[in-house]
């Protein structure tokens, strides 16, 4: 019997040696792992943002911009000290991108005299300086610090968007208003501001872009004129033109004279008007009226939106073809179950009606005309709609980068074309009143019990071995 206890006590102290050994054993590997994965994540920093958006990825843009730096940027931010931490994140961003990315901290507190030579104005601003350039980011967020990269890189370009015949308000906050296309385009370091030719015999030379938007009156000849210059001189012109509407109290002109000379260029707009049943509009609660699109071509505008739809309240058809002085690509079309009518005087339409014009049609196009002169071509985009840029439609799906990117070939700035920064997503879990009571049985009641069930039965289970 005594040598029986003792087998027992010899067996359990050795079965507590060989467990404490193997302890000891996993706690020296689960150290020496942390102290690798440690080391590693100091000499090779790499992130990886597992969010369902990429929200915390910098976008295209700013790769295509930091990656293309011939020179070195430093990026100084300036707050008190216990504010460095609130800014590290996004600036370590960037400073992952490119070896030629500098971050610098400045304690406001400590260094007043060197705050103040940056002409700090708040604390928990950064700035980013090239070469001689510095300029100030309008916030510490992506648009706010590729905005200032932009600056010190392209200097400010001007987009001057044409009044007078009744285009859509750049200023008007309203529905079919244009304040947030001009929110947009300042973010993307242009200044935007309207400008009449009404009374000018040319386009105002500090223009880099002139947009066109949906003019429900026929421009003058002296309009169409210096616009026509414009181009043929190597300008920039954006062009949305919305079907010549006549119906109740919508009337939109004909335009005869800027679709002669667009039609001089290759791109002719067509008097009609282009509806689609999609089942995807009809997802979003549109009607056919406004034709969605996802059928890019392989210009620099589109590129970058072969997996997005953009959408176009009341669009219009173009045709397209080169021309001895121009070269014209399509940038986008619907599918081949949309149609077209050409009765415009009616705000009715049957989609059955045989002079209906079978689709897919081309709702936008770009070109390029041959000025002579090397490195100074004119360039422009016609897109048979206005709608898809004002307050009401800007923000659906593609539609803000199709309108940016436009602008960005536009002035020449291609390394600015691609999808903008990602807006925060909305991830709330919402539940109702019995889903709440079940959530709180499991984690209250449920879950505790089991676990002290199972503390028990493994206790039960050791004492009777």
């Amino acid at each position: 019997m005594a040598d029986l206890k003792t087998l027992r006590k010899d067996t359990v102290a050795a079965r507590q040696a060989r467990y404490g050994a193997t302890s000891v054993l996993y706690t020296i590997v689960v150290l020496a792992v942390l102290v690798l994965a440690n080391w590693l994540a100091n000499r090779y920093n790499k992130p990886f943002d597992t969010t369902s958006n990429k929200r915390y990825t910098l976008s295209q843009e700013t790769q295509k911009i930091v990656q293309g730096l011939k020179q070195d940027a430093t990026i100084t931010y300036i707050d008190k000290a216990s504010g460095f931490d609130q800014a590290k994140g996004m600036l370590d961003r960037y400073k992952n991108l490119s070896p030629k990315i500098h971050i610098q901290y400045i304690d406001y507190q400590k260094q007043p005299t060197l705050a103040r030579s940056y002409g700090l104005r708040f604390p928990g601003t950064a700035y980013v300086e090239i070469g001689q350039r510095r300029e100030e980011a309008k916030a510490v967020t992506e648009e706010g610090i590729t905005g200032a990269f932009v600056k010190d890189l392209k200097g400010v370009r001007k987009v001057c968007i044409v009044s007078g015949s009744g285009e859509d308000g750049l200023d008007s906050t309203e529905t079919g208003g244009l304040s947030q296309f001009k929110t947009l385009v300042e973010r993307d370091n242009y200044q935007a501001g309207a400008v009449t030719l009404l009374d000018k015999t040319s386009v105002p030379d500090d223009c880099k872009v002139l947009a066109v938007a949906g003019p429900k009156s026929d421009y003058t000849p002296n309009e169409v004129a210096a616009i026509k210059t414009f181009v043929e001189s190597g300008g920039r012109v954006l062009f949305l033109l919305d079907p010549p509407l006549d119906f109740g109290r919508e009337h939109i002109a004909q335009n005869k004279g800027l679709d002669d000379l667009l039609a001089s260029w290759g791109v002719t707009p067509q008097d009609d008007l282009v509806l689609e049943e999609n089942p995807m509009g009809q997802l979003f609660g549109f009607g056919p009226e406004i034709p969605l699109v996802n059928n890019y071509g392989s210009q620099p505008i589109v590129n970058d939106l072969k997996n997005s739809f953009t959408g176009f309240p009341v669009a219009r058809s173009l045709q397209i073809k080169n021309t001895g002085k121009t070269t014209v690509d399509q940038l986008f079309s619907t599918s081949d179950r949309a149609i077209a009518t050409t009765k415009l005087n009616t705000n009715e339409v049957n989609p059955a009606d045989p002079s209906n014009k079978k689709g897919p049609f081309i709702l936008g196009a770009a070109g390029t005309y041959k000025t002579g002169k090397p490195n100074e071509q004119g360039r422009f985009v016609v897109i048979g709609n206005s709608g898809f840029i004002n307050n009401g439609m800007l923000h659906f799906q593609a539609n803000r980068d199709l309108a940016l990117n436009a602008i960005n070939w536009l002035s020449s700035d291609e390394d600015l074309i691609s999808i903008r920064p990602k807006e925060a997503e909305d991830r709330r879990l919402n539940v109702n009143q019995r889903q709440m009571n079940v959530f709180a049985y499991i984690d209250l009641i449920a879950i505790p019990l089991f676990i002290i069930v199972a503390g028990v039965a493994v206790f039960l289970k050791r004492r009777a071995s």
